[in-house]
């Protein structure tokens, strides 16, 4: 009896517990908030097959970058003038990059505003405008000694502190030029940013001027600006020199993208990048600018230019300055300029230009510089091209060959002189020089007095 006993009492207790477990999982189960049920199958995290490091990071590519809005009176940033967009891109670039949003209004810049890696800048199109602070200038008191990171002027009206400055002398140009930016004072003398690139003495009328670049980006890379416009003030300014400054200018700016920007009215280039590989400058305008329209230079390979209106410009639409290699330049419209429509030279070789406009230069619409034959633009392309009504201060062929310049490709292009008879000034199609080595022409329609002008010796 008492064997019996004990046993149904085990059995009994050994059911209650699995009756009470069903039970309370049940009322648990009935009782979960919606959401929380999730926790019963929680999603996959793991890294999916195609998620990988980015290359100079250790995590992968995210969905959502830093983001900061400026404007005049609405934005995370409120401001009036260079310095609250530089405040915005410094927050950006210290996050590692990003996009920086600037709304419509007119923006005073006393410096540059200086493209950091990785940031994109990307204005208000047509609204959003950096206009260019009027310049002062003054003759230097003292020498300026090459790598000394101070200056002395005569009359310091107009200088101060935290904003940009160039200096040279009657030598001291191109990349002699200094722009920094001015970072203290002592009564008539002020610290730079930058030292001194050249010696600029006193007895070559050394000069300070508050003159800098407009948009600026020195050693950096994957930076982009996009839908700014800039008002150069060129009336307000002195000139600044195309190596140094622009109203957009990039400095080894490796693999920056320029996008439906304008520059107007600056005293000197309108977009220049020098020593700056990569370069893209698509769907923009350059016009009414001191010298160059266009710019790239010093090195700067595979350069795409696309899309773009070069016009008005004081000396050439498009120019192609030293070791300007490997690019595509084309559905451009070069029109209206004081000197050349394109103009390429030294060591400017394998470039592509397709299917752009040019007409009413002052001299060629397309004119190859003298240079040696180590030196000269070889091998570069021109396909599809309209070059017409060109030679408007100056009769001048359509395209002009100069140098040793070798294995030129000519095809299918227009080249022709619409105007009336008797106004007509573009009346050599294709001039060829007496030193120039192979040039092919293909299927090109060539309208003129003198379609082929060649002076190359009889084979």
């Amino acid at each position: 009896m008492s064997c019996t006993r004990t046993h149904k009492v085990k059995c009994v207790i050994a059911v209650v517990p699995a009756m009470l477990v069903l039970s309370v999982s049940a009322m648990f189960a009935q009782e979960l908030h919606p959401a929380d049920r999730s926790l019963a199958h929680p999603p996959d995290l793991s890294p999916a097959p195609d998620e990988e490091q980015l290359p100079l990071a250790m995590h992968s590519r995210m969905d959502e970058r830093p983001q900061i809005s400026v404007g005049q009176k609405d934005g995370d940033l409120v401001g009036r003038d260079n310095r609250v967009l530089q405040a915005a891109v410094d927050y950006i670039s210290a996050l590692g990059g990003g996009t920086v949003h600037i709304g419509p209004g007119t923006y005073l810049m006393n410096d540059s505003l200086h493209l950091r890696a990785h940031v994109t800048v990307k204005g208000t199109a047509g609204q959003t405008v950096l206009r260019k602070a009027d310049a002062h200038s003054s003759l230097l008191a003292l020498d300026g000694d090459f790598g000394e990171q101070q200056i002395t002027v005569q009359d310091p009206t107009g200088f101060r502190v935290g904003g940009g400055v160039a200096v040279w002398d009657d030598r001291a140009g191109g990349f002699h030029t200094t722009v920094a930016r001015i970072t203290g004072r002592r009564g008539n003398t002020f610290s730079l940013s930058r030292p001194l690139m050249a010696d600029c003495l006193v007895t070559r009328k050394a000069r300070a001027a508050t003159v800098f670049p407009v948009v600026s980006g020195y050693d950096i890379e994957g930076a982009a600006i996009h839908d700014i416009t800039v008002a150069g003030n060129k009336d307000g300014n002195v000139p600044l020199n195309g190596c140094r400054g622009a109203g957009i200018f990039l400095y080894r700016g490796f693999g920056t993208l320029i996008r439906n920007c304008v520059v107007r009215d600056y005293n000197g280039d309108g977009i220049s990048f020098q020593q700056s590989n990569d370069v893209k400058v698509i769907n923009c305008i350059s016009e009414g600018n001191t010298f160059l329209g266009l710019h790239p230079g010093s090195g700067s390979q595979r350069p795409v230019i696309k899309n773009c209106q070069a016009r008005n410009n004081g000396t050439d639409g498009l120019f192609l300055c030293w070791r300007v290699r490997h690019g595509l330049f084309e559905d451009n419209v070069l029109e209206g300029n004081g000197r050349h429509g394109i103009s390429i030279g030294h060591k400017d070789s394998d470039n592509l230009l397709q299917r752009n406009l040019i007409r009413r230069n002052g001299r060629s619409g397309v004119f190859f510089r003298n240079e040696l034959r180590g030196m000269a633009a070889h091998r570069n392309r021109l396909v599809s091209n309209v070059i017409e009504d060109n030679g408007t201060r100056e009769p001048s062929p359509g395209i002009y060959v100069r140098g040793e310049t070798q294995d030129l490709v000519f095809r299918n292009n227009q080249i022709r002189d619409t105007r009336p008879e008797g106004k007509r000034s573009q009346t050599i199609g294709i001039k060829i020089g007496p030193q120039v080595g192979k040039v092919t022409l293909e299927d090109n329609t060539i309208q003129g007095s003198h379609p082929v002008e060649d002076h190359r010796p009889s084979p």
